[in-house]
């Protein structure tokens, strides 16, 4: 087979599809973003205002209703808290966003299937695009507040990119095996919207990882979201540096995960168009 068919597993034909159709991500990604708030008053705004309400909402429950403390030497604020709290969002947003809508990307994109010769391959990359632009909001609302509260962020804020892009591998992979599988599977979307809020709860967003007794401590640690959750509140708020020994185990297992998704997704491709 011709490593660059539209049906190559090969990783090759992988970074050649992102980079030829990189106009074209941009181009459907733009139209996503300004699509999803055409028609509403505050338009891209709400990109704004939503993470901001939710944050507030979050550290009202949580650090008046439920008085969940980060378990900080010498008290703690509730500023302190919201920062800790919306740092460990910011990254459940960014998976979330992706995740939720893989299932239907194939389907709600089904003229490009039966009718027109398109890389499907690269919608899960226009997904990813526009939760990282969201995700770049809350990030600016965040250095926002901190500046307000602290003043200057710390310079390890810079590491966030090397922090985010096993991360974004990992979702990636994630994506393009759920975007196959909803096709086939169409319960597949309700079954992640259970399976998000589950995982939500259980990765450290709303406390911290030593409030959990030792003898559970490795079982969060399987999930994925734990080390990057760890990782980007500790280089935002602490200003910290990377824990390498672990950032390359965590990267090794989400080029796995991105490859095994691509591969899945370029041999179940072939049954879309029976299917839809």
């Amino acid at each position: 087979m011709d490593s660059y068919s539209p049906f190559s597993v090969s990783p090759r034909f992988l970074l050649r599809s992102v980079w030829e159709n990189r106009q074209l991500i941009a181009q459907l990604t733009s139209r996503e973003i300004i699509g999803r708030y055409r028609g509403s008053v505050l338009g891209v705004f709400w990109s704004f205002v939503t993470p901001v309400f939710m944050l507030a909402i979050y550290t009202f429950v949580f650090s008046v209703v439920f008085k969940a403390r980060w378990g900080l030497a010498g008290g703690e604020s509730k500023a302190e808290f919201a920062l800790l709290l919306f740092a460990g969002l910011i990254v459940f947003n960014l998976f979330s966003e992706c995740l939720t809508r893989a299932p239907s990307l194939i389907l709600s994109h089904a003229t490009y299937v039966k009718k027109v010769v398109f890389p499907l391959e690269i919608l899960p990359w226009v997904s990813m695009g526009s939760a990282l632009f969201h995700a770049a909001i809350s990030l600016l609302v965040w250095l926002i507040a901190y500046g307000v509260f602290y003043g200057h962020p710390h310079v390890s804020v810079l590491l966030l990119p090397v922090v985010l892009f096993p991360f974004v591998l990992l979702v990636m992979g994630l994506s393009w095996f759920l975007a196959s599988l909803g096709v086939y599977l169409r319960d597949i979307s309700n079954l992640i919207g259970t399976l998000l809020t589950v995982l939500m709860f259980l990765s450290p967003i709303f406390y911290p990882v030593s409030a959990l007794p030792e003898k559970y401590r490795v079982y969060l640690y399987l999930n994925p979201l734990t080390p990057v959750v760890e990782q980007v509140r500790n280089i935002l708020y602490w200003g910290g540096g990377v824990n390498w020994a672990a950032y390359v185990l965590y990267a090794l297992m989400s080029l796995a995960v991105a490859l095994m998704g691509f591969v899945w997704f370029q041999n179940t491709r072939r049954g879309f168009a029976d299917v839809l």
